[in-house]
């Protein structure tokens, strides 16, 4: 047999083409026969897929659910922090005597600034999220701790304040007498005067120039009725000639509290406070004292 080249043309077509599409349609009938003939295998096959789809969404929602609670927790401690130091800062503003209106915690620091370009903008990884968290917990706490420092600073500095005589023994009055040597009213001879007297009206208030305790309240020979309040730091004020004492020995007494009435009992000519400072033991010139508070 001779065969030319149109024949040659058609069996290469009919072994590269018709053949490898008549198996791809044979195989494609047969594989929808076998499925009908047998339909539980493409439900399995469809179950078993929705499965594992339900597993995977499972497994998702479980991580960002424990995500989500690492968050909550985070940031109940942060928010726990900023309410913390909210309260230190607004008794720290009180207790420096500081503008309410300059140091405002109840409203967000002022901010600003101009627009980032969307180039230089990038949205923060989970990763860099976290550690975020975890680098402003630490720092609040640091903030907390060193608060909490000035705090007794400031409570120190104040409680010292306190405790140290400044101002005057009364609330109206003047000043009849100076410390140092002075010519005695009764017999006229130049003899020391231990502190500075205060006169006014008969019944008028005498107050503690600074916070202590009362280690003697009575009688006592040349001052009449006498107050002696002890400050500490070897600081102690005496309160002399009152016609009422107003306080005993024991009691604690603020700064400014009335301790006893203005009068003229003991040595005097008239109502007045006789007022000393003793530092360890030695009686100093209350003058530095008494203008300290201005």
């Amino acid at each position: 047999m001779s065969l030319n080249a149109r024949w040659l043309s058609s069996i290469a077509v009919s072994a590269f083409l018709i053949l490898p599409a008549s198996l791809m349609f044979a195989g494609y009938q047969l594989g929808v026969s076998h499925m009908k003939s047998n339909p539980d295998d493409l439900s399995v096959a469809i179950q078993s897929e929705m499965d594992a789809q339900r597993l995977t969404l499972k497994e998702v929602t479980r991580d960002a659910e424990e995500n989500m609670d690492a968050l909550a927790l985070r940031l109940g401690k942060l928010q726990a922090h900023v309410i913390r130091l909210d309260a230190l800062g607004e008794r720290l503003t009180t207790m420096a005597k500081l503008d309410k209106g300059e140091f405002n915690f109840e409203q967000p620091p002022a901010q600003g600034g101009p627009i980032a370009k969307s180039d230089d903008a990038s949205q923060i990884a989970v990763p860099d999220f976290m550690k975020s968290l975890d680098d402003l917990y630490l720092q609040l706490e640091d903030r907390s701790q060193q608060l909490e420092v000035l705090e007794d600073m400031i409570m120190t500095r104040n409680l010292e304040a306190e405790v140290v005589p400044a101002g005057r023994p009364i609330k109206r009055g003047w000043l009849s007498s100076y410390f140092g040597v002075r010519t005695d009213p009764f017999n006229g001879r130049r003899v020391h005067h231990s502190g500075v007297d205060f006169a006014g009206k008969m019944g008028s208030e005498v107050v503690s120039v600074a916070a202590g305790v009362v280690t003697f309240s009575g009688r006592k020979s040349g001052y009449g009725n006498l107050v002696e309040v002890n400050h500490g730091k070897g600081y102690v004020t005496r309160y002399g000639h009152n016609s009422k004492n107003l306080v005993k020995v024991g009691d604690t007494v603020k700064k400014g509290q009335v301790v006893s009435a203005m009068g003229t009992t003991g040595r005097s000519t008239g109502p007045h406070v006789h007022f000393e400072v003793l530092l360890n033991g030695r009686a100093v010139n209350p003058k530095k004292y008494i203008h300290a508070a201005r």
